[in-house]
């Protein structure tokens, strides 16, 4: 008798641990989605009044962004940055003596950067992501890597940064871009974020948004979303990549954003197999 009732016991054990594992996976596939024009399933920053906390806690828990190298994939110091793209040698120009002015982070590269590059250029090679002959504005363009990447992928590309960052943008543009037969295009143009945006932004509205390193101070982000706000239609995707340097300033950001866009984390299996980084988070965004 007591056999019997060990046997039920462990048999009642079991299915309790069949049944969460079951719920676990429920909730698992619940927070998966695929968000806009990206081919990708990623992990949905769900609405809620603890969300965007919980999404931090579980960020820095996961990744850890403190205990990686900072700058893995670029080096500040130097002048000229060498990276393989699209089967092409960019060679993008940097500013280091810049980077020491209060408020200027673009005239350097950073790993987010590189990230999203990389990122957009494996996502067209596996087929999660079409650019050929898409209209794509990219945000806080800074040394224009990002967005030269992406009109060698096929779009028709408008950098914009604030005016006094222009001349190392068209720079960059001119010593890459002039040299190749691009399948796309790229300009650049100067915009301020939270003022209304030139009709060539937003007519017709881009089918993608880029940007990375963005999200660098509270300050800045009521602008931004202003900004992502105007150049965001229904058929709008947004690409953001950041560095995990400020928790506070990241969960300002996923507060504020999710009163207009749904969010979701592309988790790193999903990036270029040789462009990972904890210190980089990479978001999808589209407009609700």
């Amino acid at each position: 008798m007591r056999a019997k009732r060990k046997q039920i016991t462990m048999a009642s054990n079991e299915a309790a641990e069949v049944k969460e594992e079951e719920e676990e996976e429920e909730r698992e596939d619940a927070t998966m989605a695929k968000l806009g024009s990206y081919g990708g399933e990623v992990r949905l920053v769900v609405d809620g009044e603890e969300s965007a906390a919980e999404e931090i806690m579980l960020l820095w828990g996961i990744q850890q962004p403190t205990l990686s190298k900072p700058n893995s994939f670029v080096s500040q110091s130097s002048l000229k940055l060498s990276i393989d793209s699209c089967g092409h040698s960019l060679s993008i120009l940097q500013s280091p003596s810049s980077l020491g002015t209060p408020g200027v982070t673009g005239s350097v590269m950073w790993d987010s950067g590189i990230v999203l590059g990389k990122f957009l250029e494996h996502s067209v090679d596996s087929g999660m992501l079409v650019l050929q002959g898409k209209k794509i504005v990219e945000l806080g363009s800074g040394c224009g890597l990002v967005g030269c990447i992406a009109a060698l992928l096929g779009g028709e590309v408008i950098l914009t940064d604030l005016p006094d960052r222009l001349r190392l943008l068209r720079k960059n543009i001119e010593a890459n871009m002039k040299q190749f037969c691009l399948r796309g295009s790229v300009t650049a143009t100067e915009l301020i974020w939270g003022d209304d945006a030139d009709p060539e932004l937003v007519k017709p509205m881009p089918d993608y948004v880029l940007g990375s390193d963005v999200v660098y101070s509270e300050g800045a982000v009521e602008d931004l979303l202003e900004t992502l706000g105007q150049l965001c239609g229904p058929n709008t995707t947004i690409f953001l990549a950041g560095e995990l340097r400020n928790d506070a300033i990241l969960e300002y950001f996923l507060e504020a954003a999710m009163n207009k866009f749904r969010i979701g984390r592309i988790d790193q299996n999903l990036w270029h197999p040789d462009y990972r980084s904890n210190r980089v988070v990479l978001y999808v965004l589209v407009k609700k």
